[in-house]
């Protein structure tokens, strides 16, 4: 008999969970309307920015919150001054709501205390979340539900079918494009982030040490693990644009050099990139994506709340929004942004159109841990910065 009101017991708890989990949801909603969000994000992209303005527009109509964008250069100037408010005592009232942020950034205000964590996988919207991507952990660092996902990167090549017909495959085969093509191959200056990125690629392709990049670098064994890295760049660098003695300053650079011929290929961490391009007429219509046939580098975008955030419940309403099939499916399209999305498309309560779905990429390549993003813009800085 015991046994029987114990079941009738469990059964009643478990039918009673969606119902308090829509009831506190509907709290934060009520909480949320009215406040105003901070959202600081990047803004170097107008398509991104149109797409953020799109987002403002539905988050006051639907939910009643005021979204502010605030647009860096640099996620990391954010990050500064997160930590600055937490040096000087502010814990309440903080200038941040909502911060786009991944990898160093994030270890950097997680491992500090200074992020609310436990509420990303309470989002609604959470359920269609792919959890086949990189979600729960942001460069080998556990999210702790301290970051919600928006969107999906992978390390990207640009080429045009005029031009280039058959690209590189492998970074001996970029080499040897390189050398056949002198002058008209390069990558962004680090610490540009796609620079970091393509130098992260060819380390995890090269090195015989890869178990070493998913801890952070070890000075007694930092010179082995790197010697490919640095040896092939070696190479590499007399073949490209102006000998490897400067480097355009930005992946949109690159592009523009890619469009006027100067450039064979260039470089984004966005596989829609091309199209999205294209479809805005900056880059020719025949501009393609392409990859290493082994995988190139990718992660998961996120976004993620200050400790000290002003509009808490505000800022999970926004987070919520972002990863909402509307707003993904948006997102997604080139003529948009073209950002891919981060849900699992057999989840949705409706299929997205054919044209929605994202192109065919390479495997992905998990990055290495965030400490190795300084570690090696140091040594590059170091090794080829005064040229």
């Amino acid at each position: 008999m015991r046994r029987v009101r114990y079941g009738i017991l469990l059964a009643g708890l478990l039918a009673s969970a969606p119902l308090l989990a829509n009831t506190s949801w509907q709290k934060t909603e009520s909480e949320a309307r009215g406040q105003t969000v901070w959202f600081n994000a990047w803004g170097g992209d107008p398509a991104v920015n149109r797409y953020l303005d799109w987002v403002s527009g539905e988050v006051k109509r639907d939910y009643g919150v005021t979204l502010k964008m605030v647009h860096l250069a640099d996620a990391a100037d954010a990050v500064q001054r997160i930590q600055t408010e937490a040096r000087a005592g502010r814990r309440q009232g903080g200038s941040v709501d909502l911060l786009w942020v991944n990898g160093e950034n994030f270890r950097t205000l997680k491992e500090a205390g200074l992020l609310q964590t436990g509420w990303a996988q309470a989002l609604p919207n959470w359920r269609y979340v792919d959890q086949q991507k990189p979600v729960l952990e942001d460069f080998s660092i556990p999210t702790d539900g301290a970051e919600s996902p928006w969107g999906s990167a992978q390390l990207t090549f640009i080429a045009r079918r005029d031009q280039s017909p058959q690209p590189p495959a492998s970074p001996a085969e970029l080499l040897a494009f390189a050398t056949a093509h002198p002058g008209m191959v390069t990558y962004p200056r680090p610490p540009d982030f796609t620079a970091t990125a393509f130098l992260e690629q060819l380390l995890l392709n090269l090195t015989s040490h890869p178990e070493a990049l998913k801890q952070p670098p070890d000075a007694q064994t930092f010179a082995t693990v790197t010697a490919p890295l640095w040896a092939y760049l070696d190479q590499l660098h007399p073949q490209l644009w102006r000998k490897g003695s400067d480097f355009p300053a930005s992946p949109a650079r690159m592009d523009a050099m890619l469009a006027n011929g100067t450039l064979r290929l260039s470089l984004t961490f966005n596989p829609m990139h091309a199209s999205q391009k294209v479809a805005s007429g900056e880059l020719p219509k025949d501009s393609y994506n392409f990859g290493f046939r082994e995988g190139m580098l990718g992660n998961v975008h996120f976004v993620t709340i200050p400790a000290n955030a002003r509009s808490l419940a505000g800022a999970q309403v926004v987070a919520n929004f972002l990863l909402s099939p509307a707003a993904q499916r948006r997102k997604a399209d080139p003529a948009v942004w073209g950002d891919p999305t981060v849900l699992d498309r057999t989840k949705l309560p409706e299929p997205w159109p054919a044209a929605s779905q994202p192109q065919t990429t390479p495997p992905v390549l998990a990055e290495p841990h965030a400490a190795w993003v300084n570690a090696l813009e140091q040594e590059w800085l170091r090794r080829y910065g005064t040229h």
